[in-house]
């Protein structure tokens, strides 16, 4: 994974606004809150992060940035993306556009790595890649909730330029294996393409701390995913417990170190200080080839598909 960490931290939860952590997931931080979690994770050494423009329309990489100014230039990994259905069509490049303000909010000259948010137009947005790279304003590219057909096509026009498609960032957990199924993972592997693994915990469904009795906040998007779904997941974070119990981890580390063993990174969001030190933890567990079996068949009994509303059949 190039020089990543094994963890990357996500910031959806901190921005507040359309598609903020309020209106998702039913909470809003405050500055000091954030303050605490990003020094936590810069201590851990887990300094690639994560956000959108999508994420309360700049918000959070707004929150973001005022503690990325305060860090030595180029000791903070950062991950941000464009995301095609809220380009400002009036703007003659509605795609340098978006990464600009993103550059701004983020108080940098340049991102790390930036990738296309979703697949609404494959031909039409990919190719805004090739002078974003070429500018040096970017570093690396990557795609998210692509398909292998449409990845496969973002990587035939960047190389017909001399460039590399670096990562695919798609929805993966114990409970959506699709890109395992349909081929991606491994096509990934194959051409040295890291696969970033968002929703590994299902918004905190997988995390062995919401139960039928004790449901997920309500009035929030994740309450109306998963609360009904939970008491079908209790044999499952059960058993993540159980395997955990020996080795002083909780269920939701073990869904990490699941994700890790099969050759991702996964990207965990973060509100709370033990959130980053839980997942620094879990990036040291080695589970068993009979172990990660286990939960796997665990979780296809499950009979819940967590396919979202935002990702077409592949």
């Amino acid at each position: 994974m190039k020089n990543y960490p094994k963890i990357a931290l996500g910031t959806w939860s901190w921005g507040v606004g359309t598609f903020g952590g309020d209106a998702v997931f039913g909470q809003t931080l405050t500055e000091a809150q954030m303050q605490e979690v990003f020094d936590t994770a810069m201590q851990a050494g887990l300094n690639l992060w994560d956000t959108a423009y999508a994420y309360g329309l700049g918000d959070s990489e707004k929150e973001l940035g005022k503690f990325v100014r305060s860090q030595p230039k180029g000791s903070v990994i950062l991950s941000t993306k464009f995301t095609p259905n809220l380009a400002d069509e009036n703007a003659a490049d509605p795609f340098t556009s978006m990464l600009e303000g993103s550059l701004q909010r983020l108080g940098v000259d340049e991102i790390d790595l930036y990738w296309i948010h979703n697949s609404l137009d494959v031909e039409r947005w990919t190719p805004y890649l090739i002078p974003a790279l070429k500018s040096g304003k970017v570093k690396a590219v990557g795609v998210s909730n692509h398909n292998l057909d449409q990845i496969k096509r973002v990587v035939e026009i960047l190389a017909a330029e001399g460039l590399k498609l670096s990562a695919v960032q798609n929805h993966f957990s114990l409970l959506y294996r699709n890109s395992i199924d349909d081929g991606t993972l491994d096509y990934c592997r194959e051409h040295g393409i890291d696969f970033f693994a968002y929703m590994v915990l299902e918004q905190g469904a997988l995390s062995g701390r919401y139960n039928a009795q004790n449901p997920l906040p309500e009035g929030s998007r994740r309450a109306e995913a998963y609360n009904k779904v939970l008491p079908q997941l209790q044999k499952l974070t059960d058993a993540m417990a159980q395997i955990g119990k020996p080795l002083g981890a909780s269920a939701a580390q073990v869904a990490i170190a699941w994700a890790i063993a099969k050759g991702t990174l996964p990207l965990i969001g973060a509100t709370k200080p033990h959130h980053v030190s839980d997942a620094a933890a879990a990036a040291k567990i080695v589970l068993t080839a009979e172990q990660v079996a286990e939960l796997e068949c665990l979780a296809q009994e499950t009979g819940v598909d967590t396919r979202g509303g935002w990702e077409g059949q592949a």
